[in-house]
């Protein structure tokens, strides 16, 4: 094997990846049009509303809030920054005064640490004005569930929901779907964010969803910048799922990794063995052989099972019977 120029591996790697590219396919162009129309209807109306949009972690809500917040880019007009798509992150354990701090470090506020979380609360409208947010991102929104005690849940929900009404701006919540249980718990809440959305994974068992999902993986393929192994054969598309439980962040994962090794080998081509050894250090370090969905020996099945890397997915899926159990586990 001749090594590849330091130079220029970085450099093939710099330009190369799938992961920064948005690949856009039904549902994610559904969850788009969701927030759009909540966006204009808010700008024609003055009446402002409210979306949930959740889904298992990796299943790419991450790549709809960059792709929607990318449209509104911020404008700095010397003494003050336009904003119409404002994005927050939800802090782990919130609390009025950490989420008012975070909103504000969005906004930009020099002073976002200081003051009371009254104080920190009047700043966020005054900035949310004088910049013209026109809809407001809120990232996370499950740490509501994971991290909050049940006094402390309900008193920054209420806190939200009083920000809501008064900034008089649209908000989308972005979460894994142990964020319906928060709302649960706030009736008025729930109320803003009565449109909701999952953005559930692919699945091979809908003949509709496969060709969909093969589709992906198609202009994924085109997008390689190496000739690869077909990827949206039936046995390959087959191979991701079970790879990846449906999850289109995972398939970004493993090719970039395949494509990855493929280079610093040299190799004209990206084999099922780049493949396989991509799962295996992106996706489960000490996977046997006959579980590696790309391997020859492979027994397809999802991992689910204790010890694999999928066996808190079906987990997260919170339906109204499990409630009672997610709230006790929370503290709520």
């Amino acid at each position: 094997m001749i090594s590849p120029s330091k130079s220029n591996l970085q450099g093939a790697i710099t330009r190369f990846s799938i992961r920064n590219r948005i690949i856009s396919y039904p549902r994610f162009k559904e969850a788009l049009e969701l927030i759009t129309r909540l966006h204009l209807r808010s700008l024609n109306t003055d009446h402002p509303g409210g979306l949930l949009i959740t889904g298992l972690s990796g299943a790419g809500k991450s790549p709809i809030k960059s792709e929607y917040e990318g449209g509104y880019p911020r404008q700095d007009l010397g003494e003050v920054t336009m904003i119409p798509v404002l994005t927050v992150d939800t802090p782990a354990g919130p609390t009025v005064k950490n989420l008012a701090e975070s909103i504000l470090v969005a906004l930009g506020d020099p002073m976002s640490h200081q003051g009371s979380a009254e104080h920190k609360t009047h700043r966020i409208y005054y900035f949310l004005k004088l910049c013209k947010v026109e809809l407001l991102l809120i990232d996370e929104f499950q740490h509501f569930v994971e991290h909050a005690k049940r006094n402390e849940a309900l008193r920054v929900t209420d806190w939200l929901k009083n920000l809501i009404n008064q900034a008089r701006i649209p908000v989308v919540l972005f979460g894994l779907p142990s964020s319906e249980a928060i709302l649960r718990l706030n009736v008025q809440l729930a109320r803003r964010f009565s449109a909701r959305y999952y953005l559930r994974p692919f699945n091979i068992d809908d003949e509709q969803e496969v060709r969909e999902y093969r589709g992906v993986l198609k202009v994924i393929e085109n997008a390689l910048p190496l000739p690869s192994v077909s990827l949206n054969t039936p046995v390959m598309a087959k191979r991701f799922y079970f790879a990846t439980y449906g999850l289109i962040d995972y398939i970004g994962k493993i090719v970039d990794g395949a494509v990855l090794l493929a280079l610093l080998e040299n190799s004209p081509t990206i084999t099922e063995k780049h493949y396989a050894d991509a799962f295996k250090e992106e996706v489960w370090r000490d996977v046997p052989e006959k579980l590696n969905p790309f391997s020859s020996k492979a027994k397809l099945r999802l991992l689910v099972k204790v010890g694999e890397p999928f066996e808190r997915m079906a987990d997260r899926l919170v339906s109204n019977t499990d409630h009672d159990a997610l709230k006790e586990q929370a503290g709520l």
